[in-house]
C-alpha cells in the first residue's frame, strides 16, 4: 500500500485521535497497530492511506517489506508445547512432546508464524496460550499474527490421529457421518468444529480426509468417509462448507484437505509414515477414481491441500512421494485443476526425528538419498507452499543464497500464505475472548449433536428372529446382562449386571477390529493399527464361547473393516459403530434410539479375500461377509 508522507507534529495529534477513534471500528492490521505506537523521536511516523484496501494490495505491500529470513519462517509449520497455565513459559514436555519447542522460540529463532497443536491444555489455558503468542507475534518487527492449526479434536474414539478432545464435543468418526450419508449433518457437524476452534484460536483445520478406503488393510481408514467416491466427494463437500462458509472470513476456519491424491491404496495397507511401506499401487489401473473427492473440495474452495507421503508407482516419471513430485503438484493440481491455495506437505518429510534412540527416518520416499538441503530444493521445485513438521528455515535461506532458488520463488507461496491470514481476518483482530471459549467448547447442544451422532451412526448388521418377533430392540426391565468391555455402571441403567455369562438372560459384547503391530522399535509405529483384520484362534475361540453359552449382542468398533463370519454366525445380533459411548449403544439396543448407518465400505468374508482384491479399486473383495451400503432397521 502507498504510504502517507510523514506529518509535522500538530497535524499528527489532531491525525492520531480521528484514526484513534476510527480504530475502534474499522480493524487495523498488527502491523499498521503498531504504526500508532512507534512514534520516533522527532513525532512523526508513517500510517496507511487506506486500511481497507483489497486483500491482494494488503498482501503486495506487506510481502514487500519482509527479509529473506522471514519469509523462509512463514513457509514452515510445527508444533509447539502449552503449558497448562497458558504462559509463554518454557517447560519439560512428557515423552515424545519433550522435544517439541515452545511457540516463541519458533517466533523468535526461525521467524515462524504458523503452529501446530498436539496435546492441549484445557479451554481455558488454550485460549489464554493463543492470545500470549498473538501478542508476542504483534511484537516482532512486522507484527504478523500466528496461524494456529490442529488434527480432528471432534472424534468420540481417541486413536492415533485423533487428538484429546479435552473439552470439545465428541462425535463419530467420519466413517459415521458417510454411514449416515446426511449431508446437511456433516455440514452441521463441521460448523460446530468451526465455532469451537475459532472459540479458542484454531484456524486451521488438518482435516477433512478425501481419501478412499479402497484397501482395506491400511491403517488409517477411520479418518475416511469410506471407500465410495461420489459419497466422500458429498461428504468432503459439506465438510469443507461447514468448516469455511462460502468463502474464508474472520469466522472461518480455513480447510486443509487432504491427502492429495488420495492416500488409500497402499500395497497391503502399510503406511507411508514409515520405511517399511510398500508404495501405493493401482493394480485396477483406478488413479483417476481417487481424485473425484478431491475435485468436490476444489468445488468447496478448500483454503489448503495436503498432499501423502506415499509413492504412486509408476503414475508419473518418477517413483517418489508426493510432495516431491512435480506431475503432481505443479502439472496434475496447479495447472489441470487450477488449484491456486495453500500446498503444505505433510509432517515430517526432511529431518529424522530422535525419539529416545530410536530413529524416525524422515519421510523423503524416493528421494532418501538427497541432502535435506535438497529435499527442500526439490520439494519447492514441485510446487509446494509449506513445508510440515518441520523448523529449517535456514535451508531454504541458503537455497536462495547459492542461487538454486529465485527470491521470486517464494514470493509465490509466501503471497498464498499471507493471502489465507488476511482473509482470515488475523491482521485485523487476531485475539479471543477466553470467557466466550469456555462457554462455547462444549456447550450442551454441541455435546446432544455429538451424542446423537453416535446413536445414529450405528449400523444393525444383524438381528435374528424370536418367537416373539426380532431380538433386538430388547425392552427394558429385569434382564441379566453380561457385559463384555463396557462400563457395569452404565449397564446397570438398563439391566442387572452379572459377572458370568452363564448367569445372564443375556450378553453384549464390544469388539474392536483386529490388527497386528509391526514388528519394530518405532513407538509411533506400534500405535498403528496395520496388519490381518481377522480374528486369530486364540481370541476368536474365546469370544465364541460365550457366544455359544448364552444369546449375545455383538458390537464392533470398525476402524477398519473387520473379519468376523464365525463370530456373525453364532451372534444373536451384530451392530457396527464408528465411535460411540456404552450410553449411546445400548440405547440403540434398548431401542431408545434407531440405528440409522449404512456401511460406508464393504465386511469381507476372509482374509483371502483381501488379499486377492485390487487396492485402488472400491466393494471387490469375493462374497463379502456383507456389501457396501448394507444396513437393517427397527
Amino acid at each position: 500500500m502507498k504510504k502517507l508522507a510523514k506529518f509535522h507534529t500538530p497535524v499528527l495529534a489532531i491525525c492520531l485521535i480521528l484514526l484513534t477513534i476510527t480504530l475502534a471500528w474499522t480493524g487495523f492490521s498488527n502491523k499498521e497497530k503498531s504504526a500508532f505506537r512507534d512514534l520516533n523521536k522527532n513525532g512523526k511516523m508513517d500510517v496507511y492511506e487506506d486500511v481497507k484496501q483489497p486483500v491482494d494490495a494488503r498482501v503486495k505491500d506487506l510481502l514487500s517489506q519482509m527479509t529473506l529470513e522471514e519469509k523462509a519462517g512463514m513457509m514452515f509449520i510445527n508444533g509447539a508445547r502449552i503449558p497448562d497455565d497458558g504462559s509463554l513459559n518454557d517447560f519439560q514436555g512428557k515423552g515424545m512432546f519433550a522435544r517439541i519447542p515452545i511457540a516463541t522460540q519458533l517466533l523468535k529463532d526461525k521467524k515462524m508464524n504458523h503452529i501446530n497443536l498436539w496435546e492441549v491444555p484445557g479451554v481455558k489455558a488454550l485460549a489464554t496460550w493463543y492470545n500470549n503468542v498473538q501478542h508476542y507475534a504483534e511484537e516482532t518487527r512486522l507484527g504478523i499474527p500466528v496461524t494456529i492449526a490442529s488434527d480432528p479434536r471432534n472424534a468420540f474414539s481417541q486413536n492415533i490421529f485423533s487428538m484429546a478432545a479435552n473439552g470439545f464435543s465428541l462425535w463419530c468418526e467420519p466413517l459415521g457421518l458417510a454411514s449416515i450419508g446426511d449431508d446437511a449433518l456433516t455440514k452441521k457437524f463441521a460448523d460446530v468444529v468451526r465455532q469451537e476452534y475459532t472459540a479458542v484460536g484454531i484456524r486451521e483445520a488438518l482435516h477433512p480426509m478425501a481419501d478412499l478406503a479402497t484397501e482395506p488393510r491400511w491403517a488409517r481408514i477411520s479418518g475416511t468417509f469410506g471407500e465410495d467416491a461420489q459419497l466422500s466427494a458429498r461428504m468432503i463437500k459439506a465438510y469443507v462448507e461447514g468448516l469455511q462458509g462460502e468463502k474464508l472470513s474472520a469466522t472461518s476456519v480455513a480447510a486443509m484437505t487432504k491427502h492429495f491424491s488420495g492416500g488409500g491404496p497402499q500395497r497391503e495397507g502399510l503406511d507411508p509414515h514409515f520405511e517399511f511401506h510398500k508404495g501405493q499401487i493401482y493394480p485396477g489401473k483406478n488413479f483417476n477414481y481417487h481424485l473425484i473427492p478431491f475435485e468436490a473440495a476444489f468445488k468447496a474452495h478448500t483454503a489448503s491441500i495436503m498432499p501423502y507421503y506415499g509413492v504412486p508407482m509408476d503414475q508419473t516419471n518418477e517413483n517418489v512421494g508426493f510432495s516431491f513430485n512435480k506431475a503432481i503438484i505443479t502439472d496434475l493440481l496447479r495447472n489441470k485443476y487450477h488449484y491456486d491455495g495453500v500446498v503444505c506437505t505433510d509432517w515430517g518429510l526432511i529431518t529424522d526425528v530422535n525419539m529416545g534412540g530410536v530413529i524416525w527416518p524422515a519421510r523423503a520416499w524416493g528421494v532418501e538419498k538427497l541432502s535435506a538441503e535438497d529435499r527442500v530444493l526439490k520439494i519447492i521445485n514441485a510446487g509446494v507452499d509449506q513445508f510440515g513438521g518441520e523448523s529449517v528455515p535456514e535451508l531454504v535461506v541458503k537455497l536462495v543464497k547459492d542461487g538454486k532458488v529465485k527470491e521470486s520463488r517464494l514470493d509465490e507461496s509466501v503471497r498464498r500464505l499471507l493471502r489465507q491470514k488476511f482473509q482470515l481476518g488475523l491482521f485485523d483482530n487476531p485475539y479471543v475472548n477466553v470467557d466466550a471459549a469456555l462457554k462455547t467448547v462444549g456447550r450442551a447442544d454441541f455435546i446432544k449433536a455429538g451424542e446423537d451422532a453416535q446413536r445414529r451412526s450405528m449400523i444393525l448388521l444383524k438381528n435374528s428372529s424370536t418367537p416373539k418377533g426380532n431380538l433386538l430392540p430388547l425392552t427394558t426391565g429385569k434382564l441379566k446382562i453380561y457385559a463384555g468391555n463396557m462400563d457395569p455402571k452404565v449397564v446397570a441403567l438398563y439391566g442387572t449386571v452379572v459377572s458370568k455369562p452363564a448367569e445372564a438372560d443375556i450378553a453384549i459384547l464390544r469388539l474392536n477390529t483386529p490388527w497386528i503391530p509391526f514388528n519394530t522399535k518405532n513407538p509411533m509405529a506400534q500405535g498403528f493399527h496395520h496388519g490381518d483384520l481377522d480374528f486369530k484362534p486364540k481370541q476368536r475361540d474365546s469370544i465364541l464361547s460365550i457366544l455359544n453359552l448364552v444369546p449375545t449382542i455383538v458390537d464392533l468398533y470398525l476402524d477398519r473393516p473387520a473379519v468376523f463370519p464365525e463370530i456373525n454366525a453364532k451372534a444373536k445380533a451384530v451392530l457396527a459403530n464408528f465411535g460411540a459411548s456404552d450410553a449411546a449403544l445400548l440405547d440403540v439396543i434398548f431401542g431408545k434410539a434407531k440405528p440409522g448407518g449404512k456401511l460406508p465400505f464393504e465386511l469381507p468374508s476372509s482374509m483371502e479375500a483381501v488379499r486377492n482384491q485390487k487396492e485402488d479399486v472400491p466393494y471387490d473383495s469375493k462374497d463379502p461377509l456383507y456389501k457396501f451400503g448394507f444396513g437393517l432397521k427397527y
